[in-house]
């Protein structure tokens, strides 16, 4: 069996690195300056080199102008992205996009697909809920009325809502079933109050007052917010691998050039021991995250369902992330504290990656219904 990329998904990582090589970390807003560190929207330059690359549209078809990738190509660039803590909506944008591609109406993908691969339009996805532990679909009502739809309630944290000309809302109808419709921020009925992320970033809380949504802008199909959540959560766990795999590689040169009683701290078998002990965790959160990826890519059916590998993997990356960051820190003493490296803003990335979409707690008990479900003897 052949477990390589294919040539196209590797072109993209390869894309994506010429991209992301110029990005410095240490542009990105500090948690440790406060409030006035945050920056008022997000690196358009880099937005505009990625539209430039082809890498928004990579999982769009060639009729929209895309590449038609499927999410292993989308997932090596997101973890590309990660290592230069890179700030731009591209995990969201993308991830919309695709719900649209898959569930939308001619109308729809037609006025919308082509120019936000083009970078021209900007989508984020509300997924956090009132709570961040709630269901997100729960968190806001929708009911048809005539040739629209009206939603009612409020999302919480939403990614890059200051800056997205749409927001991709799950709601609930009364009939139980889950819907996702593409809200403008500036609409008459919505309201964006302002949050903060542990990266220092610039959140939005999304209320709903009898907002209006044509027909046209709403998803009403049958698995499409179980789907885009699975898609939104394979590409955290891409983010938390890039992210771990720059961090060990900065811990790894570090202890090699620090040196104590004459000799490298790499060499202590103290701290060679935690560092292969964190290499294994970033093997682990790999091989988990590639298999959700792929299954959710492919379609391939297997003894769970997808969502049980997609649990896996954020389990994984969320436990993973955690120790990786925090052995850093350790291994590099007080110098990982100092606000000109940046250390910190990995940490705090890390953080925010670990409880995104649910921490490690919750996706244990995700797994656990579902092997109460389908027993696999």
């Amino acid at each position: 069996m052949d477990f390589s990329f294919t040539e196209e998904q590797q072109a993209a990582a390869e894309a994506a690195r010429g991209v992301f090589a110029g990005v410095a970390p240490d542009a990105v807003p500090s948690p440790a300056l406060a409030v006035g560190a945050v920056a008022d929207t997000f690196d358009r330059a880099l937005w505009r080199k990625l539209a430039d690359a082809d890498l928004l549209s990579l999982l769009l078809d060639g009729a929209y102008g895309g590449a038609g990738l499927d999410a292993v190509a989308l997932c090596l660039v997101l973890s590309e992205s990660a290592k230069v803590l890179a700030r731009v909506p591209l995990l969201e944008s993308s991830a919309a996009m695709a719900a649209v591609q898959a569930y939308g109406g001619a109308e729809l993908k037609s006025a919308l697909l082509e120019r936000a691969g083009r970078g021209e339009l900007v989508l984020t996805v509300a997924a956090s809920g009132r709570t961040g532990h709630d269901p997100a679909e729960l968190a806001v009502t929708a009911r048809q009325e005539d040739a629209e739809w009206v939603l009612d309630g409020m999302q919480t944290a939403v990614p890059w809502a200051y800056d997205a000309d749409l927001v991709v809302v799950p709601a609930h109808t009364a009939a139980g079933h889950a819907v996702l419709a593409l809200v403008a921020p500036d609409r008459a009925g919505v309201v964006l109050a302002e949050q903060f992320s542990t990266t220092g970033e610039r959140l939005g809380e999304l209320r709903l007052e009898s907002a209006r949504i044509a027909a046209r802008d709403v998803l009403d199909a049958e698995g499409a917010w179980e789907w885009l959540r699975h898609l939104l959560t394979v590409g955290t766990c891409a983010q938390a691998l890039g992210l771990g795999l720059q961090v060990l590689r900065m811990t790894s040169e570090y202890t090699g050039k620090r040196e104590q009683f004459g000799f490298p701290v790499a060499t202590f078998q103290a701290v060679a021991v935690q560092a292969a002990d964190r290499y294994i965790d970033l093997k682990a959160m790999e091989a988990t995250l590639w298999q959700a990826a792929w299954r959710l890519g492919s379609g391939t059916h297997g003894t769970l369902p997808v969502s049980g590998d997609v649990a896996v993997a954020k389990i994984w990356a969320s436990e993973g992330v955690r120790r990786i960051v925090q052995t850093a820190q350790h291994l590099h003493g007080g110098f990982g504290a100092d606000v000109d490296y940046p250390l910190h803003r990995y940490h705090a990335w890390a953080k925010h990656l670990e409880l995104s979409l649910g921490p490690a707690a919750a996706h244990e008990d995700a797994l656990g219904d579902l092997l109460a479900t389908h027993p696999l003897g």
